[in-house]
């Protein structure tokens, strides 16, 4: 074997491994059910300060990472927004976080397809991160003490919501 060809397959073999590497740790930092919710402090997206996960303790928190460029993520907004009208109170929201994303691209997106849902901007990914997500759209329901009852990866329909979230999320005016 050539001198160049044992300096091409190390350099295979180093970027298997990093890609192997950072496969298996992502898949360590994923949060999964039971566990409590990330506390790291998020922008408003449409500015006015910040806010975490911590400031929705005592009720149900649907978390929904987006982004604009995100096709799904579309027709998810438009399921997302009925949900926060039909069940969004003091009991339950959808809390709607935009992830590795420009904020005015964020911010016409939410105007494009009228959400009334708060939304936090995740711009970096750090949030993101502590999730252990894969992409986006990717859905978390939290209860009232913080912890995680319903992870979701993927866009969220009508389906979904029937199947998975609904039988938890509490109707208005129900506790």
């Amino acid at each position: 074997m050539s001198l160049r060809s044992s300096i091409v397959a190390i350099a295979v073999l180093a970027a298997v491994g990093l890609l192997v590497y950072g496969l298996a740790s992502k898949g360590g930092s994923e949060i999964a059910v039971g566990d409590p919710a990330p506390q790291t402090m998020l922008d408003r997206l449409e500015g006015g300060g910040q806010e975490s996960l911590a400031d929705y303790r005592g009720r149900w928190v649907m978390v929904n990472f987006w982004a604009s460029w995100c096709v799904p993520c579309r027709d998810e907004a438009k399921t997302l927004n009925e949900l926060q009208a039909e069940r969004g109170g003091p009991k339950f929201t959808v809390l709607g976080i935009d992830s590795n994303d420009l904020s005015p691209d964020a911010k016409s997106f939410v105007k494009r397809y009228g959400i009334e849902y708060p939304q936090l901007r995740d711009g970096n990914g750090d949030l993101a991160h502590e999730f252990g997500t894969t992409g986006v759209p990717e859905s978390y329901l939290f209860n009232p003490q913080g912890k995680l009852k319903v992870p979701w990866r993927g866009p969220v329909d009508k389906k979904i919501l029937q199947e998975q979230f609904l039988p938890v999320i509490p109707q208005k005016g129900n506790s």
